[in-house]
């Protein structure tokens, strides 16, 4: 049975391997108080050794002279993100594609996960509709959710020199990891169409 996926769609796209990383560190407020912290980070990276030392740069950078605990690195189901220039948060969509199995005789829908900065959830599904409308299929919004993630760090190769929305960190580019895509095993829903998630991880709640 052949797979089809919307990464057969992203052509001339760069496709990124993303790691969510969550650290413990105490943190200053405004106000001078401290109080222990845990948050999620998206890293762009080729290993999960990679996006530990990848969070650990970042990390010295934002908790200068504090101490800060790396406590759990895992391999994001996100295949690209959509930053933009205003929007405080970060938006995680799950975007269906139905597909014919023509020797099967059956349907098949087949999901992707996109992350997208807005600041609530009318301005992430406007912009998100306008981000994905160079894909050249049929798609579905079937799922959008308010996300863990504080901030992205994502690799730059040719962009070096052009301004960062505010959700971006700029780092070193380095060589870029080749293109991947999750798979996992199908799964049939209730209503008979076949599914079955670009993904290697569960979907946020």
């Amino acid at each position: 049975m052949k797979k089809i996926s919307l990464h057969s769609h992203l052509k001339g796209r760069i496709m990124q391997t993303w790691f969510e990383c969550k650290v413990k560190y105490v943190k200053v407020d405004q106000d001078g108080r401290e109080r222990k912290v845990s948050e999620s980070y998206l890293v762009d990276a080729v290993s999960f050794t990679d996006a530990e030392a990848r969070m650990i740069e970042q990390m010295q950078q934002l908790v200068r002279g504090g101490e800060f605990h790396i406590d759990n690195i895992k391999k994001s189901n996100i295949i690209e993100i959509f930053p933009h220039d205003n929007g405080e948060y970060w938006f995680k969509a799950k975007i269906s594609i139905v597909t014919i199995d023509e020797k099967a005789g059956k349907e098949k829908k087949i999901n992707n996960y996109f992350l997208v900065a807005a600041d609530d959830f009318k301005q992430a599904l406007l912009r998100l509709e306008e981000d994905l409308s160079y894909i050249l299929v049929p798609i579905q919004i079937s799922a959008m959710n308010l996300s863990t993630i504080v901030d992205v760090f994502p690799y730059f190769k040719d962009e070096v020199n052009e301004p960062l929305p505010p959700h971006l960190k700029r780092i070193e580019p380095e060589e870029q990891p080749d293109e991947n895509t999750f798979e996992s095993e199908p799964m049939v829903e209730d209503n008979g169409v076949e599914s079955e998630d670009n993904e290697s991880v569960p979907d946020e709640e």
